[in-house]
């Protein structure tokens, strides 16, 4: 059964909060957000200059995409272009769990560098 835009956004939700440290929250933070079928993971870092304001800086990290009619979920990475490439390495899934072992895993460094 493939799973819902709502429990995936649950399971990644619970994979950013894994992701990082409680002790290293005011350094760096790993959130997600979802529009419509389509869930954004991003690294989030402290303003590292205090004159640049109280705004934290968002890297894109991957973008997990629900089609409906086949009833999968894709992988996608952001590109230096700032445009979304799917990612090949890994197949559409009926659950956001491999896609987030992949993500994990990064084993090109094209996630978390």
């Amino acid at each position: 059964m493939a799973m819902t835009p709502d429990a995936a956004l649950s399971l990644v939700e619970k994979y950013c909060e894994r992701r990082v440290s409680a002790e290293l929250r005011d350094a760096m933070r790993v959130e997600c957000s979802r529009r419509g079928n389509t869930i954004t993971i991003s690294e989030l870092r402290p303003p590292w200059q205090p004159g640049l304001g109280a705004e934290w800086t968002e890297l894109k990290v991957a973008q997990l995409r629900h089609d409906p009619s086949a009833r999968t979920w894709s992988l996608h990475c952001h590109g230096g272009d700032e445009r979304w490439h799917r990612c090949d390495l890994v197949q559409p899934a009926d659950s956001v769990v491999p896609l987030l072992l992949e993500i994990e895993d990064d084993p090109t460094g094209i996630f978390w560098g």
